[in-house]
């Protein structure tokens, strides 16, 4: 028996490295920030972030989530994290 499938089966089959569908972090930033009537321009000045940043936030085109950043955005927006992130599980 090899390696992999020995550690399959002692595994929990919701291992990343076996569920390939497991799902994908979606920013909201560009539905609060309209909602709140602010620009992109004006939250980047409130928070003191770059320009860049908030565009890939409003784009949801980040790869890694900065904590500072969010809770820069929070703060300013006066909103949750759970607000600006959500959790989108793939469908099979």
């Amino acid at each position: 028996m090899s390696r992999t499938s020995e550690y399959k089966k002692e595994h929990d089959t919701k291992n990343i490295f076996y569920v390939k569908k497991y799902g994908k972090m979606h920013v909201c930033l560009a539905e609060i920030i309209e909602r709140k009537h602010m620009t992109r321009n004006a939250l980047a000045r409130a928070t003191d972030t770059r320009f860049e940043v908030v565009k890939k936030w409003y784009d949801d085109s980040i790869t890694s989530i900065d904590l500072d950043v969010l809770a820069r955005f929070c703060y300013v927006l006066d909103c949750k994290p759970e607000d600006l992130i959500k959790y989108q599980i793939e469908e099979s």
